[in-house]
């Protein structure tokens, strides 16, 4: 079982409260917990990631273990203080602008 924690934006989208506990497969990777959250909150198909291309949106960003790894490739596995629950994985979103 994970912890996520999902902007306001999204959690109001989904109905859900700042954070969410999730079960993801073994792989235990970035990819895994966009399954696990999409599957559970159809809503937010489309909101993470983009549709067609799976790429994460521009606008949001990803931290594990207040580290960014918002670039990483979503194979990327996750440290085992996110994949114990010890720490959530955080889904922000970004600020643009000057």
């Amino acid at each position: 079982m994970i912890r996520v924690i999902l902007p306001y934006h999204l959690r109001t989208l989904a109905n859900v409260g700042e954070e969410i506990s999730l079960e993801i497969d073994e792989a235990g990777d970035i990819g895994s917990v966009l399954n696990a959250l999409e599957a559970r909150y159809p809503v937010l198909l489309g909101t993470i990631r983009d549709h067609v291309t799976k790429r994460r949106r521009p606008m949001l960003r990803f931290f594990a273990c207040e580290e960014d790894i918002s670039h990483e490739p979503f194979e990327y596995k996750l440290p085992a203080d996110i994949l114990s629950g010890k720490e959530p994985f955080w889904i922000l979103g970004a600020i643009a602008g000057g």
